[in-house]
């Protein structure tokens, strides 16, 4: 890669739809490249196509973008010299640089149509759907007239150079196509409304972006980006081509692409679920990347101080929901206790857990579980069924179903007796003395292994099979409302 340039990189989405994890990888790959190299990461906004670019989906992105913290030098909301960063905001200087490459006879004038091009296609033996076959490039004056005169109105195609292409792709190495491949593209249509093939490479051409890094699936278009290139070079636009990179297809079940309509490439489905911004940015780095062959595991620091794009695999990456939770977790993890309550206590209010403003009181008892909730969950969203006991008003209070069908049988009257005669004795209602009390009681006393004995007490109390540790769990309840609780689970109450 060279590095004779201060490195500019660019994310440039088209707003529709909601943000697709696809894009976000590449816009982090790109983000992490600029700060590796001490560069620019410049984001632009693709919103040409009116119906299907929203201004929703434009402000989904800079949500997502600032909520996994994917900052950027110069784009929408933070400006630079090279705006406006939003297409739409640029048609003049389309126009302009388009006169220019036409009145270079960089652009030529095409007046057939599609149905003249496959029958011309078919009378010369060859497969109508090869494409267009630069039949135009060579009119005459008189000739274009005679279209116009007829009502046609020209598309701008770009002449296509009579050499193979070649470029050495960032991820996927040395890269040719050959010759007479690939049919002179359009440019701008018969409406004068330019298209992708022109917008972007200009685009990146003004504002002087050095690296492309973008999905595989846009590799064909490269050596139409590049002939452009050349092109913008010749009438001095701009005095170099960008290195270009194409990332790796994020696939999904099955081998195939990950769609936009799978649930699992809705970029705010993962932080409704709870997953943090530094767990989900570490999982994302590994769809192509790895930081080392025997570690998944690492901070954005640390990804943006061994990133290398050279690094990337060619090879698709799979999206694995069950290993993005994991790896979550770990980030989870490892939050300071109070930054994990913080960050946890949207997901309650929300779930109905605690209200909109939390009391002193139940934030207290909310960061004295806290840690012990903390080492149980994957995505913050878990924390609402481990809580929610503590919080639940003793009037409504109730186990789940499915958990006291399982734990609080006819059989569970001995267990639940027993552990009230042990806890009503108790001069103090601390963890260490409930354990030691329950202990003795029933697995002492009844002769029970521990799993079957503090099952019913457990259900009883909290509600659930799975629970934050039982003794801790009941000394914050309290002694009035777990022993009121265990009263209540007795069969027949």
């Amino acid at each position: 890669m060279s590095e004779t340039k201060a490195v500019r990189a660019r994310f440039c989405p088209s707003p529709t739809g909601t943000p697709h994890v696809g894009l976000i990888r590449t816009a982090l790959f790109n983000w992490a490249f600029a700060r590796h190299h001490g560069g620019s990461l410049v984001f632009r906004i693709e919103d040409t196509d009116a119906a299907r670019d929203s201004e929703e989906s434009y402000e989904a992105l800079l949500d997502a973008l600032r909520w996994l913290g994917l900052d950027w030098d110069e784009g929408p909301e933070v400006g630079g010299e090279y705006g406006p960063y939003r297409q739409s905001e640029r048609g003049h200087l389309y126009s302009e640089i388009a006169q220019k490459l036409l009145d270079a006879g960089e652009l030529y004038e095409a007046f057939s149509t599609n149905e003249e091009v496959e029958q011309r296609r078919r009378d010369a033996g060859q497969d109508p759907k090869l494409g267009y076959d630069n039949f135009d490039r060579d009119l005459t004056e008189e000739q274009k007239q005679r279209f116009r005169d007829e009502g046609r109105s020209p598309v701008l195609r770009l002449r296509m150079p009579d050499e193979d292409l070649t470029w050495n792709d960032l991820v996927r190495g040395e890269i040719t196509f050959k010759a007479g491949t690939i049919p002179d593209p359009v440019l701008v249509r018969a409406n004068g409304q330019p298209l992708y093939t022109l917008t972007n490479p200009v685009d990146d051409a003004l504002m002087r972006i050095t690296h492309v890094l973008r999905g595989e699936d846009l590799l064909p278009s490269t050596p139409r980006q590049i002939a452009l290139y050349a092109a913008l070079r010749r009438i001095g636009v701009t005095d170099f081509t960008p290195e270009f990179g194409h990332l790796p297809y994020v696939m999904g079940e099955g081998n195939k692409k990950l769609s936009k309509r799978d649930p699992k490439s809705n970029l705010f489905n993962y932080r409704d679920e709870g997953f943090i911004p530094e767990g989900l940015l570490n999982y994302l780095a590994l769809l192509g990347w790895s930081i080392a062959d025997d570690r998944d595991v690492f901070t954005v620091d640390e990804l943006v101080e061994a990133f290398e794009i050279t690094k990337v695999s060619a090879n698709p990456a799979r999206f694995d929901a069950k290993k993005a939770e994991a790896i979550n977790g770990t980030h989870v993890r490892a939050l300071p206790a109070e930054e994990f309550v913080r960050r946890t206590v949207p997901y309650l209010v929300r779930a109905g857990v605690l209200p909109d403003e939390p009391s002193d009181d139940q934030l207290d008892k909310l960061r004295t579980i806290g840690p012990l909730v903390q080492e149980r969950v994957t995505v913050l969203s878990d924390a609402v069924n481990l809580v929610r006991f503590l919080f639940v008003d003793e009037d409504t209070f109730a186990p789940e179903e499915a958990a006291a069908t399982k734990a609080l049988g006819p059989d569970s009257e001995p267990v639940l007796r027993a552990s009230l005669d042990a806890l009503e004795k108790l001069d103090e209602w601390r963890s260490d003395a409930i354990e030691a009390a329950l202990k003795e009681a029933l697995v002492d006393g009844l002769g029970l292994k521990p799993r079957k004995a503090f099952a019913p007490v457990r259900v009883a109390v909290t509600g659930r099979t799975v629970s934050p540790p039982l003794y801790e769990s009941m000394e914050l309840l309290g002694r009035e409302n777990s022993l009121g609780r265990l009263r209540r689970a007795l069969p027949g109450h």
